[in-house]
């Protein structure tokens, strides 16, 4: 909706695309000044405190966005605000999952840390499917004019509105066990966490970011690029992919889980190689299933990508905090995790968009994902997991 909505009519539908994929990548620009922000808070005073003004936070991002008024109304003020919004969503995304994943992995028995942890990685696809259901039942319940003028507002109001569950669900926890008994150890805090963990685990910071560069960017290749690339270059309609999208993120759910609960038997590093392998060995018959136009090979497409997507994000949340001291670890793993999600993710629905549109074919965009799965295998197989640092 954003190329209609915000911008210029006097934009080609390939430089109006461009231009609202780019604001999904300035939002992803603005989580790792995010990952700093609450992760000094993280560190400094809980993991709680900084998890809740967060949500707050991509509260107020979700409702600027659904009440902003499109170019027609206001002219060029209308980008420039909903770049604001989605700058504001980006700072708020950049704290929640440290926060979530350390609520979970440090309160966690020691043999189910990646079962626990997937308990914090499921947010996403489950919430990619409450995202693709509120549309879908949206569009379904409106006309197109209705919808087109009011009717994609509604779910980033849900949106809002739907953060209550979970900051309600927050202020109800304890602060978890690993932070009390920092606490309680009277232990002297590093004035600035953020720093600290720079200085003292620059190749950690490196490695982590390169090691789930191909999990970003193929996550929203799946989702974002992919939607624009059915309905605009396919001829599907915005319901038929929203659907398969909706398919592709229940099956990573399922994945999320089961990998996660592999790697507490067989460890995170044998877990997360093989979805990267499996990821790369699918980026050419990903699109070929694609390209054939067939509506049910394309949700196959889209199902199995994000079922190996998932066999990464699973384990991926102890993998990152087992990489860091527990007096750092808030601000090492959101700055690895979200400058990863900057460079892979983030730039990812608009390198796509951009190959396509001057190669006119997708060959070079699964050239583009194989270069990072091998990017994520190299850093993967680099990182070395100090037993010291990890969580008991």
């Amino acid at each position: 909706m954003f190329p209609q909505v915000f911008f210029s009519s006097s934009f080609s539908p390939a430089a109006a695309t461009l231009s609202s994929v780019a604001t999904v990548t300035v939002g992803f620009a603005a989580r790792p000044i995010g990952s700093v922000v609450f992760g000094h808070i993280g560190d400094r005073h809980g993991r709680r405190p900084a998890l809740l003004i967060a949500l707050v936070v991509m509260a107020l991002g979700c409702l600027g966005i659904a009440v902003l008024p499109g170019f027609a109304s206001i002219g060029i003020a209308a980008p420039i605000l909903l770049t604001a919004f989605r700058i504001l969503q980006g700072l708020a995304i950049g704290g929640p999952w440290g926060g979530g994943v350390l609520l979970a992995t440090e309160n966690a028995p020691a043999n189910r840390k990646g079962l626990y942890g997937s308990l914090a990685q499921i947010g996403l696809p489950l919430g990619l499917i409450l995202a693709s259901a509120a549309f879908l039942v949206t569009s379904a319940a409106t006309d197109d004019e209705t919808f087109n003028a009011i009717g994609w507002r509604v779910p980033f109001v849900a949106g809002a509105i739907l953060i209550a569950i979970p900051i309600i669900g927050q202020l109800r926890l304890q602060e978890t066990a690993e932070f009390k008994r920092l606490k309680q150890a009277e232990a002297v805090k590093p004035t600035s966490p953020v720093l600290e963990v720079v200085r003292r685990h620059p190749g950690r910071i490196a490695l982590t970011t390169g090691m789930f560069l191909v999990v970003g960017a193929t996550f929203y290749i799946l989702t974002t690029g992919m939607l624009a690339y059915g309905t605009q270059k396919l001829g599907f309609t915005r319901n038929a992919m929203l659907t398969c999208v909706l398919l592709g993120a229940v099956a990573m759910s399922i994945s999320i889980v089961v990998a996660s609960y592999v790697s507490d038997l067989a460890g995170r590093k044998p877990v997360f190689l093989t979805g990267a392998v499996l990821t790369a060995l699918w980026a050419f018959p990903m699109f070929w299933l694609v390209n054939t136009g067939n509506l049910t090979l394309v949700a196959v497409a889209i199902g199995v990508g994000m079922l190996f997507n998932g066999v990464m994000y699973g384990p991926s949340a102890v993998l990152f905090s087992e990489s860091f001291p527990v007096e750092i670890r808030y601000s090492g793993i959101s700055l690895g995790y979200q400058i990863s999600n900057v460079l892979g993710a983030g730039f990812a629905p608009l390198i796509m968009t951009s190959l396509i549109a001057a190669t006119g074919e997708t060959t070079s965009v699964s050239v583009y994902v194989v270069v990072l799965a091998i990017i994520t295998i190299t850093s993967l197989r680099q990182l070395r997991i100090d037993t010291t640092t990890a969580g008991s």
